[in-house]
């Protein structure tokens, strides 16, 4: 891949992100604090006095550009990717023409200044989260009297999309995550149209279910897959539809499947902290040797994703330190980062007195309302998840399309105040980059130990978890590590199924499809499988990776076959003496609310 695509993949990267610490304070303490002028506005301000050639250069372009829109000679267009212009009457309406570039000089203006101020690194990413939502709401597809698919709605419906607008908003506004909808109420139901794959709970404890799918091949790898899901979402992700489901899917490829169904807590379980849910973790992996059979499944995959792979990892050092290491077999990390170094806007817009003020506002509570961290999600990327969702259901008076993976992404659980507390800790100090600053179980952590082999996943698009912060992991953990980048975002990364014609991924030569073989990595150049080694700069990973077409569904697959034993017999019934059955999948914490 030659350079100038490299950088155009990277310019595709969603840049207003934010690191787990930050978003889990935002949610605590409200996202608007970050629009109240600080004193990175300040020395934005003095940033520019000391520029005044940036700002006169600005202000003349400024003028050229709006004289030129006046007199409808400007070529400003917004970029063919911009649904929120693709109407014909913006281009072909003188009005709305002159409108519509006098908005794009404005906001392209306003970047420039913002550029040409030079502020360093966190002043910079505390300003441009907040110039970019100014500039995604002064958009005019948002104003009712310009838009010319309001209009036409009006007309076609004779004003009952107003009705149905000011009705929608209401509702939206009542109750929290006050965003607009993004999914119809009663469009899917989970244990009917989603999370269908046939398998039973065959452990209950306070904290979780587990459930072990049903095989459906005649035999299975011996090592089975555990999944841990993350602790701030529910399970389902990895079994979404039928056709969509990670699960469906591993399954049907001869793969024995166990998930962690997290309970949504309250109030009463304000002390689950770290060492809480790494101890489940422990205990749903020696259900899962269980039931697999102690002789043949002396090993298990594990499989986390997002806050559930910072979980595995530290869990996975706790077991290498006490000599436990050898029942994993391999690890699968899912949109995770271990490393926060400028995670996204994490680090810049954090401090300790934000830190310690939303720990205390969860701690009062006993939990963070995962309502809240929905809205802090949507105001991260405002354009898609707000303003899309605005004309769509108060404009246009209509309701928002059936998209699976936006009802469970509204399907929000709450976090733990403990476990808010030690997530926002992790994320300050960045500890998990330190060997043993952090401790799970009581044993120090030291994420080099880990020295089994990994497959790391990212999405280019992620607004969440940044893709090269997810990419860092690579040269933290011991073992032999590949590093997959799909083209999609946080969420449609994980829902990569085989039948999406669009998919496809980046991956080092050689390590398409193969099991990792080569030596163990070191912190500076670990080892990808097939032996390809992982640069240190993600720019360099980039450059040198090829692209697949496809969904990385059938890679894993293959790669985790080469990490699951034997073939052997496929098991006639689910559950085991010590583990029996207590109810069909999904289960029953899935039901929360």
């Amino acid at each position: 891949m030659s350079a100038p695509e490299a950088d155009a993949w990277v310019e595709d990267a969603a840049e207003d992100v934010g690191g787990l610490d930050l978003l889990l304070a935002d949610a605590a303490l409200g996202l608007w604090r970050r629009f109240r002028p600080d004193s990175s506005a300040l020395r934005f301000g003095m940033a520019l006095g000391r520029r005044p050639r940036v700002v006169a250069g600005q202000a003349a372009w400024l003028g050229i550009e709006l004289a030129r829109v006046l007199a409808g000679r400007s070529r400003l267009a917004p970029a063919s990717r911009d649904r929120r212009f693709a109407d014909p009457a913006w281009a072909g309406n003188p009005v709305l023409r002159r409108v519509l570039q006098a908005y794009l000089a404005g906001s392209g203006s306003a970047e420039a200044l913002l550029d040409g101020a030079e502020l360093d690194w966190r002043d910079d990413t505390r300003l441009r989260f907040v110039l970019a939502n100014l500039i995604a709401a002064a958009a005019p597809s948002n104003n009712p009297l310009l838009n010319p698919v309001a209009w036409k709605a009006l007309i076609d419906t004779g004003g009952v999309n107003v009705v149905r607008g000011l009705r929608a908003l209401a509702g939206d506004l009542a109750t929290p995550p006050r965003v607009p909808s993004m999914v119809p109420p009663g469009a899917f139901e989970v244990g009917k149209t989603l999370a269908v794959t046939p398998g039973s709970v065959v452990h209950r404890t306070e904290q979780f279910e587990l459930i072990q799918y049903q095989p459906v091949t005649e035999t299975v790898y011996a090592y089975p897959l555990l999944i841990v899901p993350p602790m701030i979402n529910k399970y389902y992700i990895t079994d979404l539809a039928p056709g969509r489901s990670m699960v469906e899917y591993l399954v049907g490829q001869g793969h024995q499947v166990f998930v962690m169904s997290w309970r949504n807590p309250d109030a009463r379980h304000r002390e689950w902290s770290l060492d809480r849910y790494g101890g489940a973790v422990l205990e749903g992996l020696d259900a899962v040797r269980s039931v697999a059979g102690a002789g043949r499944a002396a090993k298990v995959n594990l499989c986390a994703l997002c806050s559930g792979g910072i979980v595995v990892s530290m869990v996975a050092a706790h077991l290498s330190v006490t000599g436990q290491l050898g029942q994993v077999a391999s690890i699968c990390l899912g949109v995770t980062v271990l490393d926060q170094n400028r995670a996204g806007t994490a680090a810049a817009m954090i401090d300790p007195r934000a830190a310690a003020a939303a720990k205390a506002v969860s701690q009062t509570r006993g939990y963070l309302d995962g309502r809240a961290l929905a809205e802090v999600f949507a105001w991260l990327r405002p354009d898609d998840l707000i303003w899309n969702y605005w004309v769509n259901n108060y404009l246009r008076g209509e309701p928002p399309p059936a998209f699976d993976i936006l009802h469970w992404n509204a399907d929000t659980t709450r976090l733990p105040a403990a476990l808010h507390r030690d997530f926002i800790d992790l994320g300050l100090a960045n500890a998990l980059t330190v060997p043993d600053a952090a401790r799970m179980l009581g044993s120090p952590v030291d994420l080099s130990k880990i020295d089994v082999d990994a497959y790391v996943i990212a999405g280019i698009a992620d607004h969440i978890c940044p893709w090269q912060s997810c990419y860092r992991t690579t040269q933290l953990l011991g073992g032999a590590t590949k590093f997959v980048l799909s083209t999609s975002g946080h969420i449609a990364a994980m829902v990569n199924p085989p039948a999406n014609p669009k998919a496809r991924f980046r991956t080092l030569p050689g390590a398409a499809g193969a099991a990792g073989t080569g030596a163990a990595g070191t912190g500076a150049a670990g080892a990808g499988a097939a032996g390809a080694v992982n640069p240190e700069d993600p720019r360099q990973f980039l450059a040198e990776a090829v692209e697949v077409s496809g969904s990385w569904w059938p890679d894993y697959a293959a790669w985790l076959a080469s990490h699951g034993g034997d073939q052997v017999a496929s098991p006639r019934q689910l559950g085991s003496e010590d583990y029996p059955p207590l109810s069909a999948a999904p289960g029953t914490y899935v039901h929360d609310r």
